[in-house]
């Protein structure tokens, strides 16, 4: 299937009901968010990298048995600027933007300067957020857009340092059941020290409903986490929680920040300042949710680079988590706009196969272990952490398949020990959608010819018998000529088609989604 991930998106803002081929479950009533990259070319400007595209909004909203649509973008600043200039002026990750040729000396000096120390984007083009009753746009700047989650419409830009010393933000934060935020952010060099931020946006109290400002004035620092080096601090797009820890996993895949300031005047792009350190290990954090403290044991693994955490849960005094996990950074560099129109989206022999990895890490030292022994008692995984020396110790996972991404799980009992994942099956293609079974290690799959179905999002049945019981919906670009694209529902327990909405227009290949129960 040939794909132009280049293309401009056109927005759908009116409400656009959908063709039902199916029954609806009478129960999924909602509102799924979806966010990606929209548009890739201003004037006769382009971005160099499928991230970097300025957001485009989707919703699908469920009611009653039919399905309304309708999409927007973001009116960001950067959308602004971008477009009362017709070129690309705000900079993204693997974009520099440059002046018009024709501008002055003193405006191309000032443009220099704000590079040195950068104002980063608030394109928030990766997913959605909630903290307390508001929606937002969000990418893992400091920036994030206050949205109106049924009329997509851009409501206010809201500046993380304006209540955390947060840099940047990771866009895959976790929700307990009372309603709180829980999220990691980077500190650079605040004070001559960088850091690790978790922190906590609680949810709307009764004596806060009515009044106006965002959740984000009571936001909480949970902990603060040394960056190993002061200057170059690990990437990361999502982490670990539990009912008493959070997980961050430190890799040795780098941002210089001493390149990052000098970039603009080499001529290349930020994301050229990221840096993989195959020959060191990966850090893995701790951090106990209701003291704040991080635990004192120290847990290495091999190099590798992961960008989504599955989840974690907690047996026996262990804390178990799963993430996908690649070699190197080779997936990062497959989305620059020039390789995507080469080859298919996923070539095996460019980019390393995402691993779904099982770590165990025991809590608590037991002395009577020798140095050399596995301190991992579970019986159902060969997760192993091996005693280096008293306090330290070197992890490795248990493969427990391949191929995987994207992954999403019936969020009701995220922190809680699971047995089924739903992702994007990635091996021979990146045309299927996949439930696979953590017991049986078996995968099942939907796939459709010239389909390209999105992330697949897990919603559960109100009052449900099991952990599968629901439904999975994804959007799925159709390139069959003479159809429509259109939203898929799949039984949650046997994967089987229950309906398709066509929409009607075109959708376009996004990143995350969100969805709103009504």
């Amino acid at each position: 299937m040939s794909v132009d991930f280049s293309k401009n998106a056109t927005e759908r803002p009116e409400p656009c009901k959908a063709e039902i081929k199916g029954n609806i479950p009478s129960w999924l009533q909602g509102t799924l968010l979806r966010n990606g990259p929209g548009i890739f070319t201003v004037g006769d400007t382009n971005y160099n990298h499928w991230f970097d595209g300025m957001a485009l909004m989707s919703s699908f909203t469920f009611k009653d048995g039919e399905i309304i649509h309708r999409s927007r973008f973001l009116r960001s600043d950067t959308y602004k600027a971008n477009m009362e200039a017709n070129r690309i002026v705000v900079s993204e990750m693997g974009t520099m933007a440059y002046p018009d040729p024709s501008k002055n000396f003193i405006f191309k000096a000032i443009t220099f300067l704000n590079h040195t120390m950068p104002d980063f984007t608030d394109n928030g083009a990766s997913n959605f957020i909630k903290y307390g009753n508001d929606y937002y746009a969000t990418s893992e700047t400091n920036y994030i857009s206050k949205i109106d989650p049924v009329t997509l419409e851009t409501l206010e830009k809201v500046d993380y340092l304006k209540y955390l010393p947060v840099n940047l933000a990771s866009c895959h934060p976790h929700y307990d059941k009372e309603g709180n935020a829980y999220n990691i952010g980077t500190s650079i060099a605040t004070k001559g020290k960088t850091k690790y931020v978790l922190f906590k946006v609680p949810a709307v109290s009764d004596k806060d409903k009515g009044k106006k400002g965002p959740a984000l004035k009571n936001a909480e620092v949970i902990c603060s986490v040394p960056c190993r080096s002061l200057l170059m601090p690990s990437y990361y797009h999502s982490f670990g929680m539990t009912d008493n820890y959070i997980i961050f996993v430190e890799m040795p895949f780098k941002l210089d920040i001493l390149k990052m300031a000098t970039a603009y005047m080499r001529g290349v792009s930020w994301a050229s300042c990221l840096k993989f350190c195959p020959e060191e290990n990966t850090l893995i954090h701790l951090v106990d949710r209701k003291t704040g403290k991080e635990v004192e044991t120290k847990y290495y693994t091999g190099a590798m680079v992961l960008y989504h955490h599955v989840n974690a849960f907690e047996d026996d005094g262990h804390v178990v988590f799963d993430v996908i996990a690649y070699t190197d950074n080779s997936l990062y560099d497959m989305f620059y706009l020039s390789n995507l129109k080469e080859k298919s989206q996923f070539d095996e022999k460019r980019v390393s196969k995402p691993a779904y990895k099982r770590f165990a890490l025991p809590i608590h030292a037991d002395k009577s272990v020798p140095v050399g022994g596995n301190m991992v008692k579970l019986k159902y995984t060969t997760a192993s952490a091996v005693k280096e020396k008293e306090g330290k110790f070197m992890c490795q996972a248990e493969v427990l398949c391949e191929g995987l991404e994207l992954p999403r799980i019936n969020y009701d009992i995220n922190g809680k020990r699971h047995q089924f994942v739903y992702g994007n099956y990635v091996g021979d293609s990146a045309e299927v959608v996949a439930k696979f079974d953590m017991e049986t290690k078996n995968m099942v799959y939907w796939d459709e010819d010239k389909c390209l179905p999105s992330e697949p999002v897990f919603i559960p049945r109100p009052n449900g018998e099991s952990e599968d019981d629901g439904v999975v919906l994804t959007s799925v670009i159709n390139y069959n000529p003479g159809q429509s694209s259109f939203i898929l529902i799949l039984d949650g327990k046997t994967f089987k088609e229950v309906a398709r909405a066509y929409v009607n227009t075109e959708l376009n290949k996004d990143m995350h989604g969100f969805f709103i129960p009504h």
